[in-house]
């Protein structure tokens, strides 16, 4: 069965290059610089000897994906479904901005955390994404735009954290300066709260920006919202985050979505500061995607005052921008839209 060559580092494939076909380790540097090229095959390796890129094309296979559907909003975001070497469909969203153009990315096919307002974990979690397939997003969208990605994130479909490893090594991957050199201060990553994984990052020390999908500051609530806090409720989660910033000396991102009638109220303000007090994190208001599920944003006003009176009391918050609302482009929703078509 054929690899996946996006998802060898550069040292990984000196050591295959090495032991399989008996080729010098400059030869694995340029195949690597060549794989984030616009290239669609092997033999567009000009400078590669023709047997060495034989023997590629039947080991290995590109990982550049394609774009299967895509969408563009009147404000220029763009929605895509690309499709996997084995037709599994996934999502990612290219976003711009006037610092660059940043891409939102799938970890998982899927997602099993079941948050409440995330059209993902719908059909479950199907498996989980190769560090190859994650960048092989980006190529397929950068190629489309025909401009560089400058800024990665890690919030599209899936937990990034329950597919460590991969995720990992994609962070390497795009690091690399021979290959997509994306520095990591680029790079943000969102996870609702796997919280000994969130200590396992901290471990790695790398100075990209951690988001944590809050969206209560009471135990009862966000467990009803996300039932990953039954397995690691709010207390334990805010120790991770404390570990993590004493670790890494970052500042975390808390994703606060508002949803009317749930986790909107001042008394929500006021616990919300109390929670975060420690962390010193920036919260980042969200005003919930209306989708099927029948949960509703509050007014804009009402937004705004519970923006100010975070504010106003010492806790840093802005409103994120909403954009792609026009194309479905909260995390699952098209994907979930193509599945119950194609049923």
């Amino acid at each position: 069965m054929k690899e996946n060559i996006l998802s060898f580092t550069s040292e990984e494939l000196k050591s295959v290059f090495k032991q399989k076909y008996n080729q010098p380790s400059y030869r694995a540097v340029q195949v690597f610089g060549w794989l984030y090229k616009d290239i669609s095959s092997f033999d567009e390796m000009q400078n590669v000897p023709k047997k060495l890129r034989e023997n590629l094309t039947r080991d290995f296979f590109n990982g550049q994906m394609g774009i299967f559907q895509s969408h563009r909003s009147h404000d220029g975001t763009e929605k895509f479904l690309l499709k996997c070497q084995d037709d599994n469909i996934i999502e990612a969203v290219k976003m711009e901005y006037h610092h660059g153009t940043s891409v939102c990315i799938s970890t998982q096919v899927g997602c099993e955390m079941g948050c409440i307002f995330c059209a993902s974990g719908r059909e479950g979690l199907v498996r989980n994404l190769s560090a190859g397939e994650m960048i092989g997003q980006i190529l397929a969208i950068q190629k489309h735009a025909k401009k560089r990605i400058s800024n990665i994130v890690l919030m599209g479909a899936g937990e990034p954290l329950q597919n460590f490893k991969e995720v990992q090594k994609f962070l390497e991957l795009v690091h690399d300066p021979k290959g997509l050199n994306v520095g990591y201060r680029h790079i943000t990553l969102s996870t609702c709260g796997l919280v000994p994984e969130i200590y396992n990052l901290a471990e790695l020390n790398l100075p990209i920006t951690l988001a944590i999908s809050l969206h209560s500051p009471s135990d009862i609530e966000r467990s009803r919202i996300m039932p990953i806090n039954r397995k690691y409720p709010l207390k334990d989660l805010i120790y991770a985050c404390l570990a993590y910033t004493k670790k890494t000396k970052r500042r975390i991102t808390f994703e606060y979505a508002l949803i009317k009638g749930k986790n909107d109220t001042i008394a929500d303000a006021e616990a919300l500061i109390k929670l975060i007090k420690p962390v010193s994190g920036h919260v980042n208001l969200i005003p919930i995607n209306t989708t099927d599920t029948k949960l509703q944003a509050p007014d804009l006003q009402w937004v705004q005052n519970f923006n100010e009176f975070l504010n106003s009391h010492g806790q840093n918050a802005t409103i994120r921008r909403n954009m792609g609302s026009d194309i479905n482009a909260a995390c699952g929703q098209l994907r979930w839209q193509y599945l119950k078509k194609s049923e």
